[in-house]
């Protein structure tokens, strides 16, 4: 998986001459516009309930002494806490739907890289696009809050909370991978078979999520331009493998 993981993330470094080798930049304006104003909405949430969650958390402490410090490391836990929670929906909400935009970009990739399209390919319309980005998306976010929440209770135990953000981290990767690879994956199989082939190439999807988590930790160039690279790299990897299996 280590392999993988680090193919994943190398497929980056030819992602920017790429696109613009391929004049693909202009796809991205709409899902651009989508990322800033979803991450705005967010943040502005985050900004606004983070004292209001830690001020709940803080009621667990029923004692007078300390009860400063436990409010402030609560306020600290919320935000933390909607940061994690918004970040997962960030990603989900742009994916799902720029999926209509993303699969002509992978689609243009492809026919650069192998000469031609697979004539047995799906094709699909834009409002089949969306579905199948919202469908795919959507049954992502369920699971992944699903092993968010408990990783999040973590937190609240030292040293092991640790361990628990690394895992976050990680298990955010994932999923992002997994989107990323879809666009390109809706074309070779259908939803069952595209969720089976991103299990079976888990670490692929980990290491195009890592780079994709960390963009978003770059104030506005890294919410412009994650989606771009990300979609780009995924897409490069994906036929390889899909080449191979071939």
């Amino acid at each position: 998986m280590l392999k993988s993981i680090t193919s994943g993330i190398k497929a980056y470094i030819g992602a920017f001459s790429l696109l613009s080798k391929l004049k693909l930049w202009k796809f991205f304006v709409i899902p651009m516009f989508i990322s800033v104003i979803t991450a705005s909405l967010i943040s502005l949430t985050a900004y606004t309930l983070s004292d209001n969650l830690g001020e709940y958390i803080a009621k667990v402490w029923i004692w007078d002494w300390g009860k400063a410090a436990f409010t402030a490391l609560g306020t600290i836990l919320g935000l933390l806490i909607i940061i994690a929670i918004g970040l997962i929906l960030f990603k989900h909400i742009i994916m799902a739907l720029s999926a209509p935009f993303m699969s002509p970009v992978s689609e243009k990739i492809e026919t650069h890289l192998t000469g031609n399209l697979n004539k047995d390919r799906l094709n699909s319309s834009f409002t089949e696009l969306l579905w199948r980005g919202i469908r795919i998306n959507i049954r992502n976010l369920i699971r992944e809050l699903l092993f968010t929440i408990p990783i999040l209770v973590l937190k609240f135990v030292p040293i092991v909370n640790i361990f628990s953000t690394i895992a976050l981290f990680f298990l955010q990767s994932y999923y992002a991978g997994f989107g990323n690879m879809d666009y390109t994956l809706e074309r070779h199989y259908n939803y069952k078979n595209s969720i089976n082939f991103v299990r079976e190439n888990r670490g692929l999807a980990i290491g195009n999520g890592i780079i994709f988590m960390l963009f978003l930790f770059i104030p506005i160039v890294g919410v412009l331009l994650v989606l771009p690279l990300s979609v780009t790299a995924a897409t490069t990897e994906t036929i390889k493998v899909l080449k191979k299996k071939n």
